[in-house]
């Protein structure tokens, strides 16, 4: 006798411990009740296209994340989606065995691959659903894939850079299935991919992403010490961000911390069109960064930023198109002689080529030199102010404001905010550094 013998006519690959076929509303009905009301948020939004949950420690935010893989997998029944961890092990050691736990509490029937890659395949009554694990780490394993949904734990560990990279991908694979959303959850980890996409000003002002936070405290379930623990712990800046999932300075200090939105952005109106231009630039593939400006004595006013060109041409085009007919100095990584982001000629050489003089030196300043001219610019010992920011350049602003140091003592460059910060320091340091501050002029010294 076959064990098929003993199942119930019609319900061979939908029966579940009980016996009985799946009944995807009473499931998630039994689901929600167990859920407190930060976790129903996140799993019952199923209208915004990407969805953030940030969370303290002990939150249940992976909890949250497995039922809204099986509600998300019941509103796409048939087809595939995908939850992503930062690593391979990751997957092994958090999600899968959270994952088995959480559909066995709730007799879903399932079956598990574990080659060549995870995943589960649920089944339910409009049909088999696909639930893909993967890695971050190897986020272009996706590539190719046509999915209903992405869901991503931890993302906030990923490095920002891979994170960035991986995100469009990703939305590009959400091409199929009745619901496409893209859901991630993470404890924050200071002003990194969360932020950017959730917690930025810029972000604040999508309407296809929404951000829930959620309290460690809102977890009923939790030992009655595990938050005093926490406090007796943690320094009150981490225990912002690891009970309350708020977004903080995790790292050793503000890099800029001279500078003050009420003393240093101005909404004036300048008449700059006499005035030759003068614009810092940061080379990277992709992510070219300009700030421009001019100088009135011994001050700086920035005016405008130029943000994610994709090549040196398009960034000189950009400034043309804005500002044609001046007179126009630059003020670039001095790198940008010896290499090129179009692999023909250097990039200063195709700066040059459209018209503009450039003034950086040979070799760039040490990093802490290059800061500590800015630092100055922002506020020098006597207290003077002598830089002066258009509230037009938002990515600027936000730059100065959420650049950190790494513990090692030198400036983050993991967060991705410091391209527009290093191009408005290489047109101080040639601008305002003692070194370079008169070069050209007259000394008032007569040589005979």
């Amino acid at each position: 006798m076959s064990f098929l013998d003993t199942a119930k006519s019609g319900k061979v690959c939908y029966q579940a411990a009980g016996g009985d076929a799946v009944d995807v509303d009473e499931l998630l009905t039994r689901i929600r009740a167990d859920l407190h009301p930060g976790q129903l948020d996140f799993v019952d939004d199923s209208d915004t296209q990407i969805l953030g949950l940030s969370a303290g420690y002990g939150a249940g935010k992976t909890r949250s994340l497995c039922a809204k893989t099986v509600s998300l997998a019941c509103l796409n029944q048939g087809f595939t989606g995908c939850v992503m961890e930062p690593t391979g092990p990751l997957i092994r050691d958090i999600w899968q065995m959270d994952f088995e736990t959480f559909m066995e509490d709730y007799e879903i029937p399932y079956t598990f691959r574990a080659s060549p890659l995870p995943e589960y395949v649920l089944h339910l009554p409009g049909g088999d659903t696909k639930i893909l694990c993967r890695s971050f780490e190897n986020w272009s394993r996706i590539i190719g894939l046509n999915l209903a949904f992405v869901l991503a734990d931890e993302i906030d560990t990923v490095t920002p850079t891979i994170a960035s990279r991986a995100f469009p991908k990703i939305l590009g694979r959400l091409r199929s299935g009745n619901v496409r959303q893209f859901a991630s959850a993470s404890t924050p980890e200071g002003f990194r991919w969360m932020w950017q996409t959730f917690g930025s000003e810029d972000a604040l002002q999508r309407e296809d992403r929404r951000l829930i936070k959620m309290k460690t405290v809102d977890n009923p379930h939790l030992p009655s010490d595990f938050i005093e623990r926490l406090e007796a712990n943690y320094d009150p800046s981490l225990l912002q961000a690891y009970l309350n999932g708020e977004f903080t300075n995790l790292t050793t200090g503000q890099v800029y911390d001279r500078f003050d939105r009420a003393a240093h952005v101005s909404d004036k109106k300048y008449n700059f069109d006499e005035e030759p231009l003068r614009i810092g630039i940061d080379f990277n593939v992709g992510n070219m960064s300009a700030v421009i400006g001019f100088r009135i004595g011994d001050k700086l006013i920035i005016v405008d930023e130029i943000i994610k060109s994709h090549d040196t041409d398009s960034l000189a085009k950009e400034v043309i198109r804005r500002y044609p007919n001046r007179r126009i100095f630059i003020y670039p990584d001095s790198s940008g002689g010896n290499r090129s982001t179009n692999a023909a000629q250097t990039d200063i050489s195709i700066l040059e080529s459209y018209g503009f003089t450039n003034q950086s030196p040979k070799a760039n300043p040490p990093i802490r030199d290059r800061v500590s001219s800015v630092q100055a610019l922002l506020e020098n010992g006597q207290g003077k102010i002598r830089l002066e920011i258009a509230s037009c350049c938002k990515r600027l602003i936000e730059c100065l404001e959420l650049q950190s140091y790494t513990e090692n003592g030198d400036p983050d460059k993991e967060g991705g905010y410091d391209h527009v910060n290093d191009a408005l320091g290489y047109l101080v340091w040639r601008e305002f550094n003692p070194l370079y501050a008169r070069a050209g002029r007259g000394t008032g010294i007569r040589l005979y």
